[in-house]
């Protein structure tokens, strides 16, 4: 997988919850300007770790029951999962290096040197 994919309530158990790897979820909106600032960012990070990690997409117009479920009040929020869990989160636009070292700290293959 080296793009995002766009999961809705009805898949996001599978993709996220049940994913092998860990998976930041980019909570958005077409209308929120941030939102369309990091769209790039994490279509690079995917292309670049499709195979360590998963880049998830919830647009909270069409899924407003997710965004209740994990209490999100701003957009974009990313959401990190690993295991099933959520882990981690960043609300707002973050830099690229910010967003893969989360993603890496919850990377079981990620070995300290």
């Amino acid at each position: 997988m080296n793009e995002p994919i766009n999961i809705n309530e009805a898949s996001f158990e599978k993709a996220v919850l049940q994913a092998p790897m860990p998976v930041v979820v980019d909570f958005w909106a077409p209308w929120c300007g941030p939102c369309k600032m990091i769209a790039p960012v994490l279509d690079e990070i995917a292309k670049e770790n499709g195979e360590r990690f998963r880049v998830a997409k919830v647009n909270i117009d069409d899924d407003p029951a997710l965004m209740q479920r994990y209490e999100i009040r701003g957009v974009p929020a990313l959401l990190f999962f690993q295991g099933g869990e959520l882990r981690d989160q960043i609300v707002g636009v973050a830099a690229k290096k910010a967003i893969v070292d989360k993603l890496e700290t919850l990377s079981p293959n990620t070995a300290s040197a």
